[in-house]
């Protein structure tokens, strides 16, 4: 049976976390009951129905992409939900380990996943990786000739299935270089714009981000934080257990968006 450090290794291959942002809370985060890890469970976000779905399934490891704990925690109780989710998987005896920006920024990670769908040519990170230039934050790349904005927004709901899509810009305008920022891509309008594109496609921003963007002459197309992300959890565990034999990976059933659509 495969231990947990060999686990680990093989999470550290395919998302070094080295490429995690500064203020992220990435690798592992509870360390399992077992030395041994047989079975993990992937999700986006860790909620109350995935962990007790984890327990249910008797998973050893929790693959999140949304680490939790986040921050720092000053008391582990049930009278929150941090608590009552940690307390839970730790009384099973079940581990946590968080991808993060270091999925993002991997390769084949969530960004070049996306890039992949639409697809991109001379696909590059917006920001590359001091040690390794085919890596780090971010990717763009140029859409294909006459790829429109509105175009470009139905591919990529199409592939994601996503219920609904936000659009900065006019419909019919051109793609032309495309950034990719998946989940809250709001902040990176300046260094998008600074970089020479045209679109940015990110998860989910906000009002005054999107005011930024359009002054900027920049177009967005926001698929919905949980629907730029989810979709390449599944990935990161089929990958885990391609390189790990021994390990299943299972995708979470009870990890759904909160946000609906009406």
């Amino acid at each position: 049976m495969p231990t947990l450090p060999e686990v680990l290794a093989a999470l550290e291959r395919i998302a070094p976390l080295r490429l995690a942002a500064e203020w992220d809370a990435v690798g592992l985060l509870v360390t399992p009951r077992r030395g041994n890890v047989a079975r993990v469970l992937t999700c986006l976000t860790l909620t109350p129905e995935v962990a007790a779905e984890a327990v249910r399934e008797r998973a050893d490891l929790v693959l999140t992409h949304h680490p939790l704990p986040f921050r720092p925690v000053a008391r582990l109780t049930p009278d929150t939900g941090t608590g009552r989710v940690l307390l839970e998987l730790v009384a099973a005896g079940v581990g946590v380990w968080s991808s993060h920006t270091a999925w993002d920024s991997a390769a084949g990670g969530i960004n070049q996943l996306l890039a992949a769908m639409i697809p991109l040519e001379g696909i590059a990170p917006i920001e590359p990786d001091r040690e390794d230039p085919q890596v780090g934050f971010g990717r763009m790349g140029v859409a294909a000739a006459g790829t429109g904005l509105a175009a470009l927004a139905r591919l990529l709901a199409a592939q994601l299935a996503a219920n609904g899509v936000q659009l900065v810009g006019e419909p019919d305008r051109d793609a032309g270089r495309v950034a990719i920022v998946c989940g809250s891509g709001g902040d990176s309008v300046g260094q998008v714009a600074a970089a020479g594109c045209q679109t940015l496609v990110t998860g989910e921003i906000g009002l005054h981000q999107a005011v930024e963007a359009r002054a900027a002459g920049l177009a967005i197309v926001a698929l919905g934080h949980h629907t730029s992300e989810h979709f390449a959890m599944a990935e990161l565990g089929r990958r885990l257990a391609a390189e790990v034999p021994g390990v299943e990976a299972i995708g979470s059933r009870d990890d759904r968006d909160p946000l609906a659509w009406l």
